[in-house]
């Protein structure tokens, strides 16, 4: 699996089926679970590192434009919705992925893909009838990419960054 393949099996998405994500990804799940394992773990890979690309501050700025400050230590972000919402993103294929990357701007508003995150181990499921266990190197937890979200000089600490919040909504300070 490299990054071509990874964006072929992404474009196999029938955006005719919106509202049934699985329907949406069933073609995506198909060609995937005819590849070998070590393929569906190379595109679980290449999804989080996607998504963890995705995790800056200026990324989430832009996501939540006019609603909630990344550096507003006292706005709760959603680590759960952000990620959602990058998995948009990567679900739009590599024009979207490569444009909102380069721009955050360009970070499409009000949408999410959580069902994006099940594609590989659904893919996994079919081909083997096991239940899939891989982990990929990169996190694509939400406040998870370090260089992303080093805190810059309007950067303010509050309720949502202190040391005694769960891991999964602290956001660096």
């Amino acid at each position: 699996m490299n990054e071509s393949t990874f964006w072929d099996v992404v474009k196999l998405f029938d955006w005719d089926e919106v509202g049934d994500d699985d329907a949406v990804m069933e073609p995506a799940c198909q060609a995937l679970a005819a590849m070998d394992e070590e393929s569906i773990f190379a595109f679980d890979d290449i999804l989080s590192e996607k998504l963890h690309a995705l995790d800056t501050r200026e990324h989430c700025r832009a996501c939540y434009a006019g609603e909630l400050d990344p550096d507003n230590g006292d706005d709760y972000i959603s680590a759960d919705d952000f990620l959602y919402a990058r998995c948009v993103v990567v679900a739009n294929g590599p024009d979207l992925y490569a444009e909102v990357l380069a721009d955050p701007t360009k970070f499409p508003p009000n949408v999410e893909f959580e069902a994006l995150l099940s594609l590989p181990a659904a893919a996994y499921t079919r081909k083997t009838g096991e239940e899939y266990e891989h982990v990929p190197p990169v996190s694509y937890e939400s406040f998870q990419n370090s260089v992303g979200w080093t805190p810059i000089s309007t950067t303010r600490p509050g309720r949502f960054t202190d040391k005694n919040v769960p891991p999964g909504n602290r956001r660096p300070t």
